[in-house]
């Protein structure tokens, strides 16, 4: 495999699509002990935890879950990515799986603002 040469390289559509994996997957790291927080409110402060449900029928945070479902959907389709990348034989479709993935990663989240909304 080729170095890496300087900024030009980080222009590239995998190296963006490898970025993009990495910050979802911390997105995600961060969400996940909020989320089991709020979960644990169900047996702890069940008054608590319906306060905390009312609170989500706001315009802002229909926008943040639609932005957690694109999180997830980007994370799972660079996962995928990354399996193909090593069981399978590199091809240079590579590039427009990425976009691919990105894609409906988009459209999985905006399906779901639609819903939401």
């Amino acid at each position: 495999m080729r170095a890496a040469r300087g900024i030009a390289s980080r222009a590239h559509p995998l190296w963006l699509a490898y970025v993009l994996h990495r910050l979802s997957g911390v997105g995600l790291a961060v969400f996940l002990p909020f989320h089991f927080w709020v979960l644990a409110t169900a047996t702890t402060a069940p008054k608590r935890l319906d306060a905390f449900l009312a609170m989500t029928e706001a315009s802002a945070v229909k926008l943040a879950e639609c932005g957690l479902v694109f999180l997830l959907a980007v994370h799972m389709f660079g996962g995928l990515r990354l399996m193909a990348l090593e069981w399978l034989p590199w091809r240079p479709s590579q590039k427009s799986l990425a976009a691919g993935a990105a894609a409906t990663s988009f459209l999985i989240a905006a399906l779901f603002l639609l819903k939401a909304v």
